[in-house]
């Protein structure tokens, strides 16, 4: 059984070896909370909550916000630094991502200043514009794969527009767009019980779109948006990681930087 759907900002298809339809849409449902809890573009979310006020006050969270929260921020000390989810506002500068705070007057600070009161009680030690689009997706295909197991479902895969996991004794074809020519796809293997994530920018001269790749180490203004050559993917068993850690690949063009092995995760290039 196949079923798609647009959320996350894509089309997401979930494939199962087995007819049972209310365990689909439990699956779409988890992934629906996810986007609905850490959503930058919903000014009344988690995620916008948190930018809005924990420089000010303590704010209460769900326990799956907390969980990618804390992932982001181990990975940006792992990464040193080079993950980041605190550069919404380099996002809404390029008109990406909608403006709902004014960012002028703050010194704004990174997921590193994030700090847990509780399990669900967080605060900022400095304002912050968090976006969690590099991560949270991942996430919810991790959700979506643990609804499914939960249901009883033996195997599938969840598949959020270059965010895969697959789960089960079927092993599925990986297969990523050529980043020369993106409407050819290059079948490079099989993968099965684990996760792949993709980051490219495909589509992006046709589209005459800026780079959605920001450089959180970066000094100048004119360096923040990083040139994307080529298509970058990680292996990894969840697909939080896999997700997140496609950027730090991006960004450091090192197959083997450290937090890959830290993470059990391995890096596929494909240059342009």
């Amino acid at each position: 059984m196949i079923r798609c759907k647009p959320i996350l900002g894509t089309f997401v298809e979930i494939a199962i070896d087995e007819d049972k339809q209310a365990a689909i849409e439990s699956a779409f449902s988890a992934i629906q909370e996810v986007h609905d809890l850490m959503g930058f573009h919903d000014c009344k979310s988690e995620l916008s909550q948190i930018n809005q006020y924990a420089h000010k006050q303590a704010v209460k969270i769900h326990a799956w916000t907390a969980q990618v929260i804390k992932v982001a921020k181990e990975i940006h000390s792992e990464s040193d630094g080079l993950f980041n989810c605190g550069i919404g506002h380099r996002l809404v500068a390029a008109g990406l991502l909608p403006r709902h705070i004014n960012f002028s007057n703050h010194d704004l600070g990174g997921i590193e200043d994030i700090q847990f009161l509780a399990p669900d009680l967080v605060k900022s030690s400095r304002p912050v514009c968090l976006d969690l689009g590099g991560i949270a997706k991942g996430f919810a295909v991790d959700m979506a794969v643990k609804i499914l197991i939960s249901e009883g479902i033996n195997s599938g895969v969840v598949n959020a527009g270059g965010d895969l996991r697959v789960f089960g004794n079927t092993s599925r074809p990986i297969q990523i767009r050529n980043p020369e020519s993106p409407e050819q796809i290059l079948e490079i293997g099989s993968l099965q019980n684990g996760a792949i994530a993709t980051s490219s920018l495909y589509f992006a001269k046709r589209d005459k779109q800026s780079s959605y790749l920001i450089n959180p180490l970066a000094n100048k203004e004119s360096e923040v948006h990083s040139e994307v050559n080529g298509s970058y993917s990680i292996l990894a068993k969840e697909c939080v990681y896999a997700d997140a850690l496609t950027k730090v690949l991006a960004l450091s063009n090192n197959d083997h930087h450290p937090c890959f092995k830290r993470f059990g995760a391995k890096a596929i290039r494909i240059a342009a």
